[in-house]
């Protein structure tokens, strides 16, 4: 998409206010696109959406069973990212991210590496549950959500554009967690804590999802849109 020129001219001022106009427009509709799947986290929702507006990165720390994983889901359908998602565990080594070289040997015999990349290579990735892999793990995300671009074996790797991290936290009194590097944890925009809904969404979320059908969240946005707002 090209991208808009505003100059003095009034036809110019015009179009890009009629440009900036569809653009609210087509963000409500996503807001609510949301709404429909996601219960009693407006808040949460609002803070997410302008970190990725923004061309940032969220860490979301809460207790596990709060949707978290499904909010990080539904945007990446909303927004028409390609998406991945990494369970960190603690087994999880960085190869398993960022990707690795491998040694074939083609049909003539000669023996070469090949660079087969690793989740992180998508428009929007889901950290799920980042502090519970070893710091050595996490420090492997540094250069990606900084530069977005990866560096293996003294070559650089371009990360798709929009590039963004949604990590999800548990809180480090639970068992099993690794606090996350102050260099990391400045790679976040935003930091969103999220609660426990209320009890009107509680009634809401067993009702529509207890039901024979769920609601699908359609796709609203595109890359270049996101980009461009």
């Amino acid at each position: 998409m090209s991208k808009l020129n505003v100059g003095s001219d009034k036809s110019d001022l015009e179009a890009f206010g009629k440009r900036v106009e569809h653009l609210c427009s087509k963000l409500q509709e996503m807001r609510d696109a949301v709404d429909e799947v996601i219960f009693g986290q407006d808040q949460v929702i609002k803070l997410t959406l302008i970190t990725l507006l923004s061309g940032g990165h969220a860490l979301l720390i809460g207790v596990p069973g709060l949707a978290k994983t499904r909010l990080v889901e539904t945007l990446g359908q909303v927004l028409g990212l390609e998406d991945r998602r990494v369970q960190f565990t603690p087994d999880l080594m960085p190869a398993d991210i960022i990707g690795s070289e491998v040694l074939e040997e083609s049909d003539t015999g000669r023996r070469s590496f090949r660079f087969i990349k690793g989740p992180v290579f998508c428009q929007l990735l889901m950290a799920d549950e980042i502090n519970r892999a070893s710091p050595r793990t996490q420090s492997a995300l540094l250069q990606a959500m900084q530069e977005a671009r990866a560096s293996v074996a003294g070559e650089d790797h371009e990360l798709p554009k929009p590039f963004h991290v949604l990590a999800t936290q548990n809180p480090l009194e639970q068992e099993g967690t690794y606090p996350l590097p102050e260099a990391q944890l400045d790679r976040f925009l935003l930091q969103i804590d999220v609660g426990y809904p209320d009890s009107a969404a509680e009634r809401r979320m067993v009702i529509e999802t207890t039901g024979v059908k769920q609601a699908n969240p359609k796709t609203i946005f595109s890359a270049c849109e996101l980009i461009e707002a």
